[in-house]
């Protein structure tokens, strides 16, 4: 097993998050979106120049998708929605647990057909198992795929698009299925990976070139790389307890960026961990692969 020490994990932008999730690198612009789903803004960093720029946004969004004609597909707390070019309006898709005001969307990305897929988390009340997972197709229409989830997480799909991965953070386990990428369903579950208190928990993650899966374990303060098997291969150990999701890019994509939390610390936590929330940058000796974009 190979360990990264917190010496070779760079902070990129210094700009605390509340909540930073999302992070997708667009080729054509060869720079790193994402969002901060508390603190509502959208924020675009280009590692060449270092330049940062962010958007307040009217709701909180969770995940979104670069659309392939231009502008975003995003998962927002009030459903689906596009976002401009200019990232200025939101229009409305679909909204389909909008009967469901303790819920709000959370992790999602699209499959390399161009559906865009995000699940669901319970928010507020009791902790039960009423979050679902949806995809959205190029028609904009929506199907739920899977249900009897608390707090969706972990999205990602094998390079070979024959294996979709989906987690549970309240769980906490992160399980595999068979996927079919002209249909979009999905059978087979099984236990890919599951947590003792000391790995943390699972939250956003993605895959490489090699078909290892990379997944964010905030309370661990690290992000890991696991075999198609389960196996445990690498781990990045961070200067923050919470890390968020991962995402390659640069111009190989052999730079893996980790979105971070800070939302709810204590000034305490703050004071300890005072890059808690930024945007951090590691080298690895991997390389991912393009982020799929939507097609609606």
């Amino acid at each position: 097993m190979y360990v990264i020490s917190q010496s070779k994990v760079q902070c990129v932008n210094q700009k605390r998050s509340l909540l930073g999730e999302s992070p997708v690198w667009s080729e054509a612009e060869e720079c790193l979106y994402w969002v901060d789903i508390e603190g509502l803004s959208f924020n675009r960093f280009e590692p060449s120049t270092s330049k940062y720029t962010s958007l307040g946004t009217p709701e909180r969004i969770s995940a979104f998708a670069i659309r392939k004609i231009g502008g975003f597909v995003v998962a927002s707390e009030n459903g689906f929605k596009l976002l401009d070019q200019n990232k200025s309006k939101l229009v409305p898709i679909i909204d389909p647990e909008s009967t469901k005001p303790n819920n709000r969307f959370n992790d999602g990305r699209c499959d390399r057909a161009g559906r865009f897929w995000s699940g669901t988390m319970v928010e507020k009340g009791n902790l039960v198992p009423n979050a679902s997972l949806y995809s959205l197709n190029c028609n904009n229409v929506c199907e739920k795929k899977y249900d009897n989830l608390i707090l969706s997480n972990g999205l990602a799909w094998s390079p070979d698009d024959k294996t979709m991965y989906l987690a549970d953070t309240r769980h906490p386990v992160v399980w595999a299925f068979d996927f079919d990428l002209n249909s979009g369903h999905i059978s087979n579950q099984r236990v890919f990976l599951e947590f003792t208190a000391r790995d943390g928990v699972p939250d956003g993650a993605t895959v490489d070139t090699d078909g290892c899966y990379w997944l964010a374990q905030p309370h661990a303060s690290q992000v890991c790389r696991y075999t198609s098997s389960g196996r445990l291969d690498t781990i990045i150990k961070l200067p923050v307890t919470k890390p968020t999701m991962c995402a390659f890019g640069g111009s190989n994509f052999d730079t893996l960026y980790i979105t971070t939390n800070s939302y709810g610390f204590s000034e305490e936590e703050l004071a300890n961990q005072p890059l808690a929330g930024c945007l951090f940058a590691v080298e690895v000796a991997a390389q991912g692969l393009p982020e799929a974009q939507f097609l609606g």
